[in-house]
């Protein structure tokens, strides 16, 4: 199966550091893989250079086949696009409601001036109403955010992901903060987008348990690298 995400060989280093030491692997669609790893284990390091926050010293991503590393301007802006992020802290605008945050995740699609103005495409609060259908918080659309439980604020985000059409979703310790039966219906929902969406996802967690009850997959990362599960 061809792979959405491609990386191999990637290298970065902060003075005498290996953060990432000759790291590689891909993730196919509809896939769900874990990465698991202490703290300074290069897991944020990652995820910064896959969307390209930071750039690696070596090594290359693709996404869908196209070397992303080697994009500019426009082209990188759009293929940024094609990747979402949920965070731990969910980074939701807490007096606006769930359905205007979700509708940010169409912005860097939009013209300036639609954003300026106000003036959003015909048809772009119907998708967003069906991204938060998608996530179970359809009677929660004009809620405001700082008024939902922690599970479902991140659940909004996983909707606001959603609205930017992405290929691959990054999330970053999503359950850290959140209940274990709150942590069980995201990790859930996501796994589900997997599949019936086809995303391509990439979730560090610090829970081994969790991990294994969700993913199809697990990395695990020491010191830059990536070792087997039971090393």
């Amino acid at each position: 199966m061809t792979p959405v995400l491609a990386v191999a060989g990637l290298t970065k280093r902060f003075g005498g550091l290996d953060a990432l030491d000759n790291v590689s692997f891909d993730i196919a669609a509809g896939e769900f893989v874990a990465v698991l790893g202490p703290s300074g284990s290069g897991k944020s390091t990652l995820f910064r250079c896959i969307t390209r926050l930071i750039e690696p010293d070596a090594g290359s991503i693709e996404i869908d086949r196209v070397a992303f590393g080697s994009l500019k301007g426009r082209a990188l802006r759009q293929a940024r696009g094609r990747i979402g992020v949920v965070f731990q802290q969910f980074n939701l605008v807490r007096r606006r409601t769930a359905l205007a945050n979700v509708m940010t995740g169409a912005l860097p699609r939009l013209p300036l001036w639609r954003i300026a103005s106000g003036l959003y495409p015909e048809g772009l609060t119907a998708k967003a109403e069906t991204a938060l259908a998608s996530v179970g918080l359809a009677s929660q659309r004009y809620q405001r955010a700082d008024t939902l439980s922690g599970g479902q604020q991140q659940r909004v985000a996983i909707a606001r992901a959603l609205m930017q059409e992405t290929r691959i979703l990054l999330a970053d310790e999503p359950v850290a903060s959140l209940d274990p039966h709150a942590a069980r219906l995201v990790l859930g929902l996501m796994r589900e987008m997997a599949k019936s969406k086809g995303l391509a996802i990439l979730c560090t967690l610090h829970q081994p348990e969790l991990a294994a009850e969700f993913a199809d997959r697990i990395l695990l990362m020491r010191s830059g690298r990536l070792a087997a599960p039971d090393a």
